[in-house]
């Protein structure tokens, strides 16, 4: 035993001082210099080891270094990043966070490095760090509601706002609790509010599993925060993943879940429940008339499902999955060969197609009819181990739909009933007032007639549930829809008022595909949508035209003045840096005298513009695929030659869910640059981009609003109202998740009132980003009384000073977004509303209050 009472002759040590080391100085400075000689060369990959050695070696550096460090590594990590390092990049943010871990720039920056690659998880919890160490950092703030919307779906706060579904549940789980299922396991336990639901019921153990990371943390809030985190063991783990004993002691008597989607089958239930009846579940009860103890028995909550379906016609559906016009932008789409949206209904399972997607019927813009009464799909009982994995090997259905009125098919829409238990359900139909959409089957296209009969197969070979309409009975004959060729393929196939003479075309048309290899390419339902959107691409060919024609007679004047003959061969340049399939190139090919440059990346895609290009007389040197050519993004910004300036560059600068696209005003800041306004900076002659006379597409960007109240909306953003959740305290961590603005909008659509004529909020000015402001204060007044729960905003895109482009318009491929204000603001009809608006990068915000009214906290 040491000796308790020895002390020390003195109370504190003297700090021992370093000794000089020379040659460790030595080599700390010369490492200095060549890092900061290498950045000066741009050669950030040694540049970055010299500083980590200087900064490993001397620490007292850091703040010395510090910008020039975080500078280079940011180029290197965007080098390595273009030629696939991925595995170095992030190497390299661990190096360097190792050195700066309260560094909340290199904390973001990593966070969209992850984001970027499919990380979200990892990109959230780095873009909250960087929020706590600095709770005002714009940059980590956008960031954070960008990754928000992936990892807590806005359907999280449909469902805890849904009291109704949130009953049924709470009562069926009550209710085998008290029957005897004490032991309890939640799968995909979200916020934890099922688990909760059993412990609260009287269940003597609950385990729950959560593969997301956020939700997983955010359940352990939650559980933590109702005194539960003691008495429900939550894992971070797969269902599929979980053994017993290793993750839980013993099989469980009761297994609740809703780990389903708007088709049924789509989050993998089924996979799950058959686990979990092999390994995680007691013995299902063998019979009614058979004894035997209910604690020794298993059961699911949900116990079952329905599903239904009915054929529909939707314009709107149809124009985000088919080509419907045979002209684009005045382009003849003929040669085109097959196009259509990744989601395709075929009963042959394929891994580059999705079975269905995703819609709420009853605010699809424009509406749907019903071509048929709706039909029974599916049976299927969850507590049935058999039936389960006998799912897949069911022989395909094919039923008989009476068509009750004539339309153009479009889709079948599903949707299902849930079944908690014997007593109580939950339905998922269009005409309820639910939380959930429905599944959406694009078919193909014809013109259903009553007395018709469409023949619809259902199969569930890879445990997806699959539907397919392949034949129409029409008069004793059978006219298979699988086997036909799209619209653009036949003359007329879809809407022959002659029954005969649509039959007839129905069948030449299939004797032609017999005998033809089929050209097919794949675009996104939203480029689908977009060579629908006539409009879009009139106004392009129409300022294209004017631009090139001004072109041409400034070019003339020049001649004359110069009397100089000049060489005819010149062509005027166009670049599309659109993202995605864009015809933007090619129209402006066909505009004679062009030479046009597209950013279309897929091989596919660019067959279908060569094709195009041919069929419509376009030279094959007038387009060329730009990043063919170029490594990385900034590089698609430079000259299209050595002598030579673009005429137009054509910027993307809307995404699709209804937001102004990131690094757009980067983009148009350079782009706008002419030569003799940077032809002395050295760094950026490279990229003198504009011609004299030149054009940025689109010039402007005008934003419009207004003033509505929206309790959808509210629900849709945040769990509302002052009582706890089933009794649970659940809002205060879901809704951290809040995000301000509201996207993939239908304004047209939404239940909402009005409470304001529309105002023009903000202007972009592409064209000279330095005449641009960053926040603008708008007075809107409101024409009702009510509460400002909200303001949806679009955008008008200026081609030039006459002709625009609304994504407000009723074929608009662009939905809306709104700003959802945290506290709704009461106004009475009359009062002006002064709302704040503000364009940081390329995200916008607003405040609204009411004159003469304190100012609320930005939203």
């Amino acid at each position: 035993m040491p000796n308790a009472s020895a002390r020390p002759k003195n109370g504190r040590r003297s700090r021992r001082r370093r000794r000089e080391d020379p040659a460790r100085n030595e080599l700390v400075s010369s490492s200095l210099e060549s890092a900061q000689q290498c950045l000066f060369n741009q050669d950030y990959g040694t540049a970055f080891v010299h500083y980590l050695l200087v900064l490993n070696l001397a620490p007292m550096f850091k703040d010395f270094a510090k910008d020039s460090f975080r500078f280079t590594l940011f180029k290197w990590t965007e080098e390595l990043d273009s030629v696939g390092r991925i595995q170095d990049l992030f190497d390299c943010y661990e190096q360097a966070l190792e050195l700066f871990p309260a560094d909340e720039v290199i904390l973001n920056s990593m966070g969209e490095h992850l984001f970027r690659m499919g990380f979200r998880d990892e990109a959230a919890g780095h873009f909250h760090k960087a929020l706590k160490l600095r709770p005002d950092y714009p940059e980590a703030r956008e960031n954070f509601y960008r990754v928000a919307n992936w990892l807590v779906e806005r359907w999280h706060f449909l469902m805890l706002n849904d009291h109704g579904r949130n009953r049924k549940y709470q009562q069926a789980i009550q209710k085998a609790v008290q029957s005897g299922c004490n032991t309890v396991l939640d799968i995909g336990t979200g916020t934890g509010i099922l688990g909760m639901c059993a412990k609260k019921a009287g269940a003597a153990e609950v385990y729950a599993c959560e593969l997301s990371k956020t939700m997983y943390e955010l359940a352990c809030e939650v559980l933590a925060a109702n005194g539960m985190d003691g008495s429900i063991k939550i894992l971070h783990m797969k269902s599929l993943e979980m053994e017993v004993p290793k993750d839980i002691p013993h099989k469980v008597s009761l297994v609740v879940t809703e780990t389903v989607d708007a088709g049924l089958f789509g989050e993998g239930i089924i996979e799950s429940l058959i686990h979990a009846w092999h390994h995680l579940l007691l013995p299902p009860q063998r019979g009614e008339n058979e004894f035997q103890e209910q604690s020794a028995t298993g059961r699911v909550i949900p116990a079952g499902a329905t599903v239904f379906g009915m054929a529909v016609e939707s314009a709107e559906i149809r124009r985000h999955h088919r080509l419907c016009v045979s002209e684009v932008g005045s382009l003849s789409m003929s040669a085109a060969g097959e196009l259509h949206s990744p989601v395709s209904c075929s009963s042959e399972p394929d891994d580059s197609m999705e079975p269905y997607t995703t819609e709420r019927l009853s605010r699809l813009p424009g509406g749907y009819k019903s071509l048929t009464e709706p039909f029974t799909a599916l049976d299927i009982d969850f507590n049935n181990v058999q039936e389960l994995e006998g799912l897949s090997s069911r022989e395909v259905r094919r039923i008989h739909l009476p068509v009750t009125q004539e339309g153009e098919l479009d889709a079948l829409a599903v949707w299902f009933q849930l079944h908690l238990d014997e007593e109580s359900s939950l339905s998922t139909g269009p005409q309820e007032d639910t939380c959930w959409e429905q599944a959406i089957y694009p078919v193909h296209t014809f013109f259903l007639k009553p007395r018709d009969e469409l023949i619809v197969e259902v199969s569930c070979r890879d445990a997806y549930l699959r539907l397919c309409s392949v034949a129409v009975l029409r008069d004793g004959r059978e006219i298979r829809l699988d086997k036909r060729l799209d619209s653009q393929h036949c003359e007329n196939p879809v809407s022959n008022p002659n029954p005969e003479a649509e039959l007839c075309s129905a069948l030449a048309c299939l004797k032609t595909d017999q005998n033809q290899t089929k050209d097919y390419s794949m675009l996104e339902c939203s480029e689908m949508a977009l060579l629908n959107n006539h409009d879009y691409h009139k106004s392009f060919c129409s300022a294209l035209t004017k631009l090139i024609s001004q072109l041409k007679v400034k070019w003339q004047n020049q001649e004359r003045r110069s009397g100089d003959q000049l060489d005819c061969s010149d062509l005027f340049y166009v670049l599309d840096v659109s993202e995605g399939f864009s015809l933007l190139s090619l129209i402006a090919a066909s505009r004679g005298h062009v030479k046009a440059y597209s950013s279309v990346e897929k091989k596919k895609q660019q067959e279908v513009l060569k094709r195009l290009a041919r069929s419509n007389n376009i030279p094959e040197d007038h387009l060329e695929f730009w990043l063919n050519h170029v490594e990385d993004e900034q590089g698609m910004l430079q000259r299209p030659s050595r002598e030579k300036l673009w005429s137009a560059i054509i910027l993307d600068c809307v995404e699709t869910c209804g937001l102004i696209r990131q690094k757009l005003m980067e983009k148009a800041s350079l782009a706008s640059l002419t030569y003799c306004r940077v032809k002395c900076i050295s760094m950026i002659c490279i990229r003198c981009l504009l011609e004299e006379g030149g054009s940025i597409f689109p010039a402007k960007i005008v934003v419009h609003g207004m003033l509505v109240e929206s309790d959808t909306l509210l629900l849709e953003s945040a769990v509302q109202g002052q009582e706890p959740t089933l009794g649970f305290n659940i809002a205060p961590f879901i809704n951290q998740f809040t995000v301000p603005v509201h996207v993939f909008l239908d304004f047209s659509t939404l239940e909402c009132r009005h409470l304001s004529e529309s105002a023009e909020l903000f202007v972009l000015d592409l064209m000279n980003a330095t005449a641009n402001y960053t926040d603008r204060e708008v007075k809107v007044r409101a024409t009702s009384g009510g509460r400002i729960t909200a303001i949806p905003f679009w955008y008008h895109i200026y081609l030039d000073q006459d002709i625009s482009v609304s994504t407000f318009s009723q074929n608009s491929h662009w939905k809306q977004a709104a700003v959802v204000l945290q506290q709704p603001l009461e106004v009475q009809a009359g009062d002006w509303v002064c709302l704040t608006v503000k364009l940081h990068k390329s995200t916008i915000s607003m405040t609204a209050h009411v004159a003469n009214a304190p100012r609320p906290m930005e939203q």
